[in-house]
């Protein structure tokens, strides 16, 4: 039988795995919100944004990426290599601007409204915390 903070530990970890995949087109879109980004420069601007806990694979971001071209959400322009061949620059087309800016006045900006934002800050929520 597991003890509460390995049931805890685990659970979170299937969560987060679960968020993570869902929320991957929000960290592109906020890295190239930033500026043009080449795909390892958007690999570190999304784990600098999430402070560590969204790793995106190169290949994810690559398919990804193909697909919101496609979509016409993403562009890109060639850009010089460090020391290799010509990489291509990924930036936000008008379109993927206005989503961007959609989905963040529908998904993301009630959580800085009451009531979310008093249940989110709530001292009774954090002193129920399980230490990891």
């Amino acid at each position: 039988m597991k003890t509460d903070d390995a049931l805890h530990k685990e659970l979170l970890s299937a969560w987060e795995e679960t968020y993570k995949k869902g929320q991957l087109t929000l960290w592109i879109f906020l890295s190239l919100k930033e500026g043009p980004k080449y795909v390892s420069g958007l690999q570190e601007s999304i784990e600098r944004f999430s402070k560590g806990t969204i790793h995106a694979e190169e290949q994810s971001l690559y398919r990804t990426l193909r697909k919101y071209y496609h979509l016409k959400m993403v562009d890109f322009s060639a850009g010089k290599g460090h020391k290799g061949p010509d990489r291509k620059y990924y930036h936000l087309t008008p379109l993927g601007e206005s989503l961007l800016q959609s989905f963040v006045e529908r998904n993301i900006q009630l959580f800085f409204e009451e009531p979310l934002k008093e249940l989110l800050l709530n001292d009774s929520i954090t002193a129920k915390k399980i230490t990891p």
